[in-house]
Parts: structure tokens; sequence; C-alpha cells
């Protein structure tokens, strides 16, 4: 079915429409949870053949770092730079603002996949408790479990979620621009944390994946209530989450109410 037809078959089932759209939503949160699922259980089972990848990896990455140790100093502060709490810092800053501004619901959105990713961080670190690389040459050290990496978890999390908020106000080739820099500093901060030898590949990547899980679960969820409350239909990797709220992201809003 494409756009147009799509499009034709909202208007003349509107109720069809939007079970449509929510199996779709949940088809998409399901193929991207699966592999952080099937991940999951292998680290959690040790299984040999991604272990001895981990653990090969990781000390090919760490004797290749020493032997260019000028890359240790860029390294540490890429690391200090995304580090979780940036994120976590800018994207309630933006909350903070867009709720301000009139965009509560979208401010209430972005804390919630916020809150979310932290929360399932936390979590998944206490019950897998997988330990962290041990190393003989140790460039850098980090506390807590390994699986999976809080920083590439919340390097997605929190510039996705500040891109899905923007779109609405950029325009041409600057969205382009915004999900290629989401995309750059998502891989630099998870592969920084490979080479500083504080995360296995397999912690990095499953960081990626489930942060990729949440922003999908949460935006569908958002998606759900824009239709319940009769609005257009819309394509948030190309619109945004909510385009209607572009007056209050530009600060035009009427901070006397919520969108």
């Amino acid at each position: 079915m494409d756009k147009g037809s799509l499009a034709r078959w909202t208007r003349r089932h509107p109720d069809g429409s939007l079970g449509l759209r929510l199996f779709l939503a949940c088809l998409a949160v399901f193929l991207v949870a699966v592999p952080f699922t099937g991940l999951a259980a292998l680290v959690d089972t040790r299984w040999g053949p991604l272990r001895r990848l981990d653990l090969s990896s990781t000390k090919h990455a760490n004797s290749w770092v020493l032997h260019h140790h000028a890359l240790v100093s860029p390294l540490r502060a890429t690391s200090y730079i995304f580090h979780a709490w940036v994120f976590r810092l800018i994207v309630t800053g933006l909350a903070v603002w867009l709720f301000h501004q009139g965009a509560r619901r979208l401010a209430a959105w972005a804390m919630t996949t916020l809150v979310a990713a932290g929360f399932l961080d936390v979590l998944l670190k206490v019950v897998i408790d997988r330990p962290r690389p041990t190393l003989p040459s140790a460039i850098a050290h980090a506390p807590g479990g390994s699986f999976p990496s809080g920083h590439a978890l919340t390097a997605v999390v929190g510039t996705t979620t500040i891109v899905l908020i923007l779109l609405p106000v950029l325009h041409g080739r600057w969205r382009v621009v915004a999900w290629a820099a989401a995309i750059l500093i998502s891989v630099a901060s998870g592969a920084c944390r490979v080479l500083l030898g504080v995360h296995f590949v397999s912690d990095v990547l499953a960081g990626w994946i489930l942060g990729a899980a949440i922003v999908v679960g949460t935006s569908a969820a958002f998606e759900t209530w824009r239709r319940d409350e009769g609005r257009e239909p819309v394509h948030p990797i190309q619109e945004g989450t909510e385009p209607e709220a572009a007056e209050e992201i530009a600060g035009h809003g009427d901070h006397s109410h919520a969108t």
C-alpha cells in the first residue's frame, strides 16, 4: 500500500487506520527489540563464540590504542563530552523549555523517553551483572556493570530525541544534517568506550539497539495519542514527533496553553 492509497484508506476507515498504524508501530518495536533480547540472552549465558569475539576485539582495540598513545586524550575527551549525563541534562533542559513554551505533551514525551532509558540501563546492568573487561594495561576504568553500555544507549536516545523534537523547525538539507550528526555522535560515543577498554563490543551494540527500541516505542505511543486526538498522521523520521508544535519549539508559542 503506497502513501496515497494509505491516505485515502485512512479517510474512509479512521478506526481501521489507527489499528493498522498501531500494528506497524508494534512491529517496528518488535523488530528492534528482538535483536537486543537475543544478544542479552547470549551474554547472560556466556555463549562461547560471542565471549571469544568480545575478548579478542577488546584486546586488539586496547593494543591498537596503546600503540597510538596520542589517541588516548581525544578518546577520553570524547567519552566525557558524550557522557550519559550530558545528554540527560540537554534533553531535560529542552523539555523544560518546551513545557514553558506550551508544548507540554512533547516535553512529557521527551522526559518519559529519557527516564525509561535510564531505568532500563540501571536495571539491566544489575540483572545481567556482566563484569567489565579486564586488561593488563588498562587505559581507563569505569564503575558498575558492563552490559549494556550506558554511553551508547543514552547517546542514541539523547540525539534521536533531540532530532525528533527539532525536525519541525528544520528544513531541507538541515534535516539530513541533523540525522547524520545524531548517527555520528552515537557511533563515536560507543566506539570510544570499546577503544578505552571499558566495554565489550556487544555492550555497545546492545546499547545502540536498546536505545533505538526505546525511542521507537515511546514515539509509537505518542503517535497513538495524536491519532486519538484526531490529528493528522505523521512520519516522525521526516517530520518530527509533533510537527504542529513548530511555533512552540521555535519559541513563539502561547505559554498559557499546552499542545
